[in-house]
């Protein structure tokens, strides 16, 4: 399957610099998959798409301000970006950072009046901080949001509420589930009122999630990992909303992508929290058994998130909806509107 298949043109006037001016008041297009037929609503009429024991399950990781700007001993600036939390990498005190700029092996980095060292080079730009305060707490003093590098702007003090869910609670993330960007209490409360259920798990985002693939064959890309919860709660849901023939939306590729790593476990086993480390790559040619729906947003060319949309939606469907989309003015990317696959 060769990568190129995957691409378009994004316009540069289409990516969504900054959220909308109130949160929820963006754009919805509503695309059938077996008819391939496309609707134009507003975000808040999704409403009308969900029946009554329908459910919708969302992720509830919350993004840290992973970027610090660090000094070293001899003045040099760098930049660093705490990595997202995994099950297997949860010292706080020793933990891997992304950086930009040339760093060695001992190295002395100042943040503040704090001092980090640099244990170890790891490869691919990663290095081992180590430090005697947590640096999750140093993010929360000293760090910044970790924008997408695609928005090429500088932090604004809104992105600071914006970059985050609104009911972001299990902090690990150094990437927003970007399509949750746009929901509301308001449109929460009216599903719930409709008799949705909502449940909820946890995948803490790391970088790689929006990077673009970078072989030429999808099927030799190597996905990374990142760490998820599902509690018992969210599957026993799932597991009575199949019986039951009702429909289980996912809010996100976030979260398609962790129901569908362990669609045995929620299918076939009785209820149990489930923990561990996802590597799954969704790509056109994946048969979906867990989630029905998908609630998504617009993706880059020729990453892995428009691959998991074009293996939903079927590439001859996501297409001309992208495309669509681009003619009538949509805005893509983190900040930008919605898609519901139905």
């Amino acid at each position: 399957m060769k990568l190129s298949y995957y691409d378009y043109e994004l316009p540069e006037s289409c990516i969504a610099k900054y959220p909308t001016e109130v949160r929820g008041c963006s754009r919805l297009l509503v695309l059938d998959r077996k008819k391939g037929t496309l609707v134009d609503k507003k975000y808040f009429d999704m409403v009308d798409f969900f029946n009554e024991g329908d459910v919708l399950v969302i992720n509830d990781t919350e993004v840290f301000k992973a970027r610090l700007r660090v000094e070293r001993s001899d003045g040099a600036k760098r930049e660093l970006i705490i990595l997202e939390k995994h099950q297997y990498d949860d010292n706080w005190f020793r933990h891997r950072a992304l950086y930009r700029g040339k760093l060695s092996v001992g190295d002395n980095l100042r943040v503040g009046k704090i001092e980090l060292m640099v244990e170890e080079l790891l490869g691919g730009g990663v290095a081992l901080i180590k430090s005697d305060r947590d640096l999750l707490e140093l993010t929360k003093k000293f760090g910044e949001v970790p924008l997408p590098p695609y928005l090429r702007r500088s932090v604004v003090p809104d992105d600071v509420k914006r970059y985050q869910t609104i009911w972001a609670k299990s902090i690990g993330s150094v990437a927003a589930p970007t399509a949750s960007l746009n929901m509301t209490n308001e449109i929460l409360n009216k599903l719930r009122d409709k008799g949705v259920i909502i449940e909820n798990i946890t995948l803490h985002v790391g970088l790689g999630t929006f990077l673009p693939i970078r072989v030429d064959k999808v099927e030799q890309h190597k996905m990374h990992e990142e760490y998820f919860v599902v509690p018992e709660t969210t599957i026993k849901t799932i597991q009575k909303a199949k019986v039951e023939h009702k429909k289980v939306f996912a809010l996100g590729t976030t979260v398609a992508r962790t129901l569908e790593y362990n669609k045995i476990q929620i299918l076939q086993n009785p209820p149990k929290e489930i923990k561990g480390e996802a590597d799954i790559f969704i790509y056109p040619g994946y048969q979906f058994e867990v989630v029905d729906n998908l609630l998504t947003n617009y993706h880059a060319p020729k990453s892995t998130v428009l691959m998991l949309a074009a293996a939903f939606a079927g590439w001859d469907k996501l297409m001309p909806a992208y495309q669509h989309a681009i003619d009538c003015g949509y805005k893509f990317l983190s900040y930008g509107d919605s898609m519901l696959i139905v």
